[in-house]
C-alpha cells in the first residue's frame, strides 16, 4: 500500500528525533573528556549545543534513505552512522559563519559572536573578536574530527564502513574546496554564473544530497550503477537546494531562515541569483550592484534597491525556472528507479521539502 504524506512526515520526524538525540548523547559523552582537560572547556560544548538544537538534519535523511534505496534495513547501526553528517554540517556552518562574518545562525548568535561575548562579559585581555574567531575554528575542527569519530563507532560492520569511508573522505574534500573557491569568487568580484554554480554544486549541494544519499547505499551494498541513478537525482536535487537557499537569503522571512533580511547581500555572495542579474542589469542598475553588493553597512533601503535590481532584471523568475526544471529532472529519475513504497514517498517528500522552502 502506498505511503501517505502524512505518513511519510511521520517517518521523517521521527527520524529526525533518532539524529537528535543520537548527536545530543554524544555531545554530552564528551563532557567527561574535556573535563578530564579544562573545565574551561566546556563553553565550546554550550555553544555547540545549542547550534545542534536545529535543523532539518537533511544530510542523515538522505544517508538513512540511501541506506534504504539499496536494500538496506529500517533501524540500526546505519542510524548512528548517518548521524554523523551532522557534525560535518556543524563544522561547515561555524566555519562559513566566521568566513562570512555572519551575526546570527538558525536565530541565535554565530558560535563566533557567542565565544566573543563570554570573553567580553568575563573582562579577558585583549581582542574578544579574535578570540571569538579562533575559537570558532577550532570548535568547527572538533566537529570535523568528532564527524569522522561518530561513523567509525557507528556499528556498522567492517565491509559497510569500508565501502562508505572513501565516500565522506572525498564529500570533505569536496566541501572544503567549495568553501574555498566561494571565498575566492567574493574577493575576485566575479559575476559569471558558471563559477556561480560551480560553488553551488561543490560548497553544498553534493555534500547536502549526493554524497549523503551515497554514503548510505554504498554502506548497504550498492553498486556503481545505483550509485549513478542516485547521483543523477542527488546532483540536480542539491542543486536545486541551494538556488533555494540564495534566494532566501535574499528574500527570505528572517523568522524563518534565523538569518537578517538581505544577509546574502551585505556579504557580497556570488550567487547565480546575482550572476543572472548582473548579465541583464543595465549601467545604473550595474552600479548598484558593484558599490553596494558586499558593504557591511548596507542600509535596508538599499537591500531593498537591489531585491528591486534582482526582481527587475528577471533574475528572480530565472532562478525559479532553474528550481523547477531541476526538480522535474528528479521526478523523471524516481520514476525510473526500483525502490519500494516507503523510499520512493520520502524521495518525493524530501524532494519538495528540499526546493519549496518558506521565501
Amino acid at each position: 500500500m502506498p505511503e501517505t504524506t502524512t505518513d511519510i512526515d511521520t517517518t521523517l520526524r521521527v527520524l529526525r528525533a533518532d539524529f537528535s538525540q543520537i548527536v545530543t548523547r554524544f555531545v554530552r559523552a564528551q563532557v567527561d573528556v574535556l573535563t578530564d582537560i579544562s573545565p574551561d572547556l566546556l563553553p565550546l560544548l554550550d555553544t555547540l549545543e545549542d547550534l545542534l538544537d536545529g535543523g532539518k538534519k537533511l544530510r542523515p535523511t538522505f544517508a538513512y534513505w540511501g541506506w534504504r534505496s539499496a536494500g538496506g534495513e529500517e533501524d540500526g547501526p546505519i542510524l548512528t552512522a548517518s548521524a554523523a553528517l551532522e557534525f560535518l554540517q556543524a563544522c561547515a556552518l561555524i566555519h562559513d559563519d566566521v568566513m562570512d562574518g555572519s551575526d546570527t545562525r538558525r536565530g541565535k548568535p554565530a558560535a563566533h559572536r557567542r565565544l566573543a561575548s563570554m570573553h567580553r562579559s568575563r573582562g579577558y585581555l585583549g581582542s574578544s573578536e579574535d578570540f571569538g574567531v579562533g575559537s570558532a575554528i577550532l570548535l568547527g575542527d572538533l566537529c570535523l574530527s568528532w564527524s569522522d569519530e561518530l561513523l567509525m563507532a557507528s556499528g556498522l560492520d567492517t565491509a559497510a564502513l569500508t565501502a562508505a569511508k572513501p565516500i565522506f573522505d572525498e564529500m570533505r574534500t569536496e566541501l572544503m574546496a567549495g568553501q574555498y573557491l566561494d571565498l575566492l569568487e567574493q574577493v575576485r568580484g566575479d559575476y559569471s554564473l558558471d563559477s556561480a554554480l560551480k560553488v553551488a554544486r561543490f560548497k553544498s549541494a553534493k555534500y547536502t544530497v549526493e554524497r549523503p544519499l551515497h554514503i548510505g547505499a554504498a554502506a548497504a551494498g550498492a553498486g556503481p550503477s545505483h550509485l549513478e541513478r542516485l547521483s543523477a537525482f542527488g546532483i540536480p536535487l542539491g542543486e536545486a537546494f541551494q538556488l533555494r537557499d540564495d534566494m532566501l537569503g535574499v528574500f527570505g522571512d528572517p523568522q524563518e531562515t534565523g538569518k537578517p533580511a538581505g544577509d546574502d547581500l551585505r556579504e557580497g555572495k556570488r550567487t547565480a541569483l546575482v550572476a543572472i542579474a548582473w548579465e541583464r542589469a543595465d549601467a545604473f542598475q550595474r552600479d548598484l550592484l558593484r558599490r553596494h553588493l558586499g558593504d557591511p553597512a548596507i542600509t535596508p533601503s538599499m537591500v531593498d534597491a537591489l531585491r528591486d535590481v534582482l526582481t527587475a532584471t528577471g533574475a528572480r523568475a530565472a532562478v525559479e525556472q532553474m528550481i523547477d526544471e531541476r526538480t522535474q529532472a528528479c521526478m523523471s529519475v524516481i520514476g525510473g528507479m526500483d525502490l519500494d513504497d516507503a523510499t520512493r514517498a520520502a524521495f518525493e517528500r524530501l524532494l519538495v521539502l528540499a526546493t519549496r522552502r518558506s521565501a
